[in-house]
């Protein structure tokens, strides 16, 4: 009986502990990108030593072949910061129009953390917004344009987790759409990658990323103050297309910067760094630019689940215009969520495993009476 109630009760536990683990979204998500992407912590074609960084983890990829060409620690789900307004921006772009009014409110004035100057009253274009989020990463702004679209912050939440899992972005989850410290909320380095290269194949989006200045209302209707971009890879580094910084006490430097040079376009994502983020990102674009030729792909960036040709959006409203896609882009994927995950595994599972804890609670339950009698003698 001793024998059957260990082997019972091992069965419980080798069958329960992976179910949990992926049903809380905490493991990564080995199958999308390619199996290499989480064999070692630090992953590159043989050979080849990239630049040492501060980051907890990174990703470097070609945007117009998809191709991984080193990472280090790519699916760990970690916070975002205002990176993840790279995703808030995906949902909004094609939703709202650039030259719609929008009145300041004191909720946007009163939100925490970074803000370009949204004030009471006030009024704004979208476009105006747009570029408070991107260069100042205005976590007012954010406020003000999800509150301008239907369904206001909720409905934005949605649309940001659903366009996660559309892009395969699967180590994301979104409970705040300004990338602020909210429980439940994480990306990863990867997810990062994804979202870079969405946003870069839509004009608009290329455009406010790329952005130095802007001039921004100033209260009272006193004229306008200049905005500069955060990104200071814009400024410093040949080729730079900007994209976006991130900075919370939590979530330490996070950062999206990309380049152009001899015809690549390269992306490099970063997280959790404790400072030097924007040197460690230039260091390993200038690495991967300088040996692009001798680097194997160590996996790709997936295609969005039913990918249509890439669309652009002008300045200023308009319709969508497809675009055409560079030649080696990378096959669409299947990747399973955490719910598809878990019901995949338990039908893999034999029905007698689940006989393994009620087993164990009925030999305990048999065997309690006698111990208590022995006890009493």
């Amino acid at each position: 009986m001793r024998l059957l109630l260990t082997a019972c009760a091992t069965t419980a536990l080798v069958v329960s502990g992976p179910l949990t683990a992926t049903a809380a979204g905490t493991g990564p998500q080995d199958s999308v990108g390619g199996a290499l992407l989480t064999a070692k912590p630090t992953v590159v074609a043989d050979g080849a030593t990239p630049p040492a960084v501060q980051a907890s983890a990174y990703v470097v990829a070609d945007l117009d072949t998809g191709q991984v060409l080193a990472a280090k620690a790519p699916h760990a789900q970690l916070r975002p910061a205002s990176t993840l307004k790279t995703l808030t921006a995906l949902v909004l772009l094609p939703r709202l129009k650039k030259t719609d009014p929008v009145t300041g409110s004191s909720a946007d004035a009163g939100i925490i953390g970074s803000k370009v100057g949204v004030y009471p009253g006030l009024h704004y274009t979208v476009d105006q917004l747009f570029q408070g989020m991107f260069l100042a990463s205005g976590n007012d702004a954010v406020h003000a344009l999800c509150a301008h679209d239907q369904g206001g912050i909720p409905a934005t939440i949605q649309r940001m987790n659903a366009k996660a899992k559309d892009l395969g972005a699967l180590d994301t989850h979104v409970t705040d759409p300004t990338g602020l410290d909210a429980d439940g909320q994480y990306s990863s380095a990867y997810d990062l990658a994804l979202f870079a290269q969405a946003g870069l194949a839509r004009q608009d989006f290329a455009t406010y990323a790329s952005t130095k200045y802007t001039n921004f209302p100033n209260v009272g209707n006193k004229g306008t103050y200049q905005v500069a971009n955060q990104n200071k890879l814009l400024f410093n580094y040949q080729g730079a297309l900007g994209v976006k910084t991130g900075y919370t006490t939590l979530a330490r430097n996070t950062f999206i910067g990309a380049a152009r040079r001899d015809g690549h376009t390269l992306v490099v994502t970063m997280m959790n760094a404790p400072h030097g983020i924007t040197e460690d990102a230039s260091n390993l674009l200038t690495w991967t630019f300088a040996n692009y030729d001798k680097l194997k792909p160590v996996g790709t960036l997936v295609k969005p689940a039913g990918a249509q040709p890439p669309k652009t959006q002008t300045q200023g409203g308009g319709e969508d215009k497809p675009t055409t896609r560079k030649a080696g882009e990378p096959p669409a994927r299947t990747a399973l969520g955490p719910g598809q995950a878990v019901t995949s595994l338990a039908l893999r599972v034999p029905v007698w495993a689940y006989a393994g804890p009620p087993v164990l609670l009925l030999g305990l339950f048999l065997r309690r009476p006698r111990a208590l009698r022995r006890r009493r003698h």
